[in-house]
């Protein structure tokens, strides 16, 4: 059973990450820094995008417009955390 959980707190750090990669790679491409014309950027950007935009789109429904700033992926990050810590702190030393 805590191999169960010890992958599932793997998926959620390596999403963590390509979240954060993500981020990064918007800055980047908004103020200009990489090649967008490039296609290894644009195939990089495009596989961010997929994987993060369908977790994203709801909290941004839900968050007010902030104008230019987008705070939907430190919102993620936060619900990842908390899923995280509640799964190792309540859910497992039930099981075990």
């Amino acid at each position: 059973m805590i191999a169960l959980f010890q992958t599932i707190d793997l998926a959620l750090n390596l999403y963590t990450w390509i979240l954060i990669a993500s981020a990064i790679f918007s800055w980047l491409y908004a103020f200009n820094v990489i090649n967008s014309s490039n296609q290894f950027v644009n195939s990089v950007g495009m596989f961010l995008y997929n994987v993060t935009e369908p977790v994203l789109r709801p909290i941004r429904r839900v968050l007010p417009n902030l104008g230019g700033i987008d705070i939907s992926p430190i919102v993620l990050l936060l619900i990842i955390f908390f899923i995280r810590s509640f799964m190792w702190n309540t859910i497992v030393p039930m099981v075990v």
